[in-house]
């Protein structure tokens, strides 16, 4: 959830591009622009102490701090929970670095600075979860989130571009009815806490494989995705639980769009297919699942 509020906050920053009536201002400076550079330095680090801030009093005040200590969650919420974190580490390592590349920055820097920018700011939740008596500094996550920001610096650095992303999608379940206090009181809530309709995406961009000439849609993904369900709480049944689910995890097979591929000349447009990118777009989706060995087909699924 955390996470995800990071996420959210920081796609704002991204919009203050558009303040500028200057259609330039939208595409990357061909040279170094200082007041650009300035301007994004500013920005990250007044919405890095504005979402440090929010999570203190939202979040962290509520609970009891401790000592600095570690805390293994890696068998909880059947890894949904580090999906969550290297989907998020990913996009907003994506997001950094095209940010700065519109400063104008030498690229090879501005991938690395851009690429690390989620791996900063989750690094920095861990080291505050490492302190709070609720929970712990959890190496599953700090791992998850590497692999984020790898993702995106690596094949910046191998393709300047990148063309696989990690996404994600919701839909409603029944879990939070069961327990709201974990899973969600209301839908918003449910969308950041409930792993059961969460599903997150690993959508590759088949036209950026193929020969430049071809015909094929440039925005038309193939998205494979993973989700589970039957998880009232972080581990499986325990004695004290009454009632119980089957803990499954499911696959997905699905077509997705890439919305920074869309050609269009509009400014507008530019900021809203960034800012939404990191979203699955829905789509018809076949669905297996390995513990029944059963697949099933959904006219549309997100």
């Amino acid at each position: 959830m955390r996470s995800f509020i990071c996420l959210l906050l920081l796609l704002y920053t991204l919009t203050l591009r558009g303040q500028n009536s200057n259609s330039d201002f939208f595409y990357p400076s061909p040279d170094y622009n200082s007041k650009r550079a300035n301007g994004v330095v500013i920005s990250e680090a007044v919405a890095f102490t504005g979402v440090m801030m929010a999570l203190h009093y939202l979040w962290y005040k509520k609970y009891a701090h401790s000592r600095f200590h570690y805390f293994n969650d890696n068998a909880e919420w059947l890894q949904m929970d580090k999906m969550g974190h290297a989907t998020t580490a990913y996009n907003l390592g994506a997001l950094g670095t095209d940010v700065y590349r519109w400063t104008g920055m030498q690229k090879n820097q501005a991938y690395w600075c851009g690429g690390i920018t989620g791996l900063l700011f989750l690094t920095t939740i861990e080291i505050f979860d490492g302190f709070s008596s609720g929970w712990g500094f959890s190496g599953g996550d700090m791992l998850a989130n590497l692999a984020g920001s790898a993702l995106v610096i690596g094949q910046n650095m191998a393709w300047d571009q990148q063309r696989i992303e990690l996404k994600f999608s919701y839909h409603q379940t029944i879990y939070p009815s069961y327990r709201p206090d974990e899973l969600g009181k209301n839908s918003a809530e449910s969308i950041l806490k409930d792993y059961n309709g969460q599903s997150y995406w690993l959508s590759l961009n088949i036209y950026s494989f193929l020969d430049p000439h071809t015909t094929f849609p440039k925005w038309l993904n193939a998205a494979v995705g993973l989700g589970a369900d039957g998880m009232i709480s972080g581990r499986a049944k325990t004695s004290n639980d009454s009632t119980a689910f089957e803990r499954s995890r499911r696959l997905f097979f699905a077509p997705d769009v890439d919305f920074t591929r869309i050609s269009t000349n509009e400014q507008g447009a530019l900021i809203l297919f960034k800012a939404i990118n990191f979203l699955k777009a829905p789509a018809p989706a076949i669905e297996f699942r390995p513990a029944r060995k059963t697949l099933k087909m959904h006219l549309l699924y997100y």
